[in-house]
């Protein structure tokens, strides 16, 4: 009788220890299977490569629009147009469906990636933005669909090109600086990168 306890009680033993070998095991390939399927844009400029994450749960249509843009090419040989040191760097702009406004949380920070529009919410189509400082007046009024987190050091590059000021708008307050030497995004990639962290 008491063998057989001992017996029933090692193999319940040893059954724990198989099903919480097979759990962890599972939990990490879980995970590694999360990080390994994080799609990102690879940007390389003439200053060097950026490259951004993106917030799909967030903006998914937004997502959905630039990966498809991205894929195509469009962003290929564009220039970033607008420079403005203390705020953001744009680059594109029209050839594209217009989107519904998908305003959210994400805060504006160095390296937030946006959707640009005109003062229409649903007038955004390809124009992005990338903010080189935190911009807190801009939180839920734009589209953040996705953030950099490598090439720091380029967005800083891009951000302190020489510039011609420009102003415009009615009271002539909206900074529209445009490099003295154009900017240009060599291409635009998405590729599957393993990131720690992804949302």
């Amino acid at each position: 009788m008491r063998k057989t306890l001992r017996w029933r009680g090692a193999l319940l033993a040893g059954l724990a220890f198989c099903a919480a070998f097979a759990f962890g095991a599972a939990l990490a390939a879980g995970a590694a299977a999360r990080r390994a399927a994080v799609e990102v844009c690879v940007m390389k400029t003439d200053l060097g490569t950026m490259v951004f994450e993106f917030f799909e749960a967030d903006a998914p249509k937004t997502v959905a629009q630039f990966k498809a843009l991205v894929r195509k090419g469009f962003y290929d040989g564009k220039d970033f147009y607008r420079v403005v040191r203390g705020h953001v760097i744009q680059a594109g702009g029209g050839d594209a469906p217009k989107l519904p406004p998908e305003f959210n949380a994400r805060p504006h920070v160095v390296g937030t990636l946006g959707l640009g529009r005109t003062g229409d919410e649903r007038s955004g189509d390809s124009e992005i933005y990338i903010c080189v400082a935190p911009r807190p007046h801009l939180d839920g009024k734009y589209t953040v669909f996705g953030l950099l987190f490598e090439g720091f050091d380029v967005l800083e590059r891009i951000a302190a090109v020489p510039v011609e000021e420009r102003w415009e708008g009615p009271d002539k307050k909206m900074a529209m600086h445009r490099p003295l030497k154009p900017v240009v995004i060599r291409s635009a990639r998405i590729e599957t990168r393993e990131k720690q962290g992804a949302l």
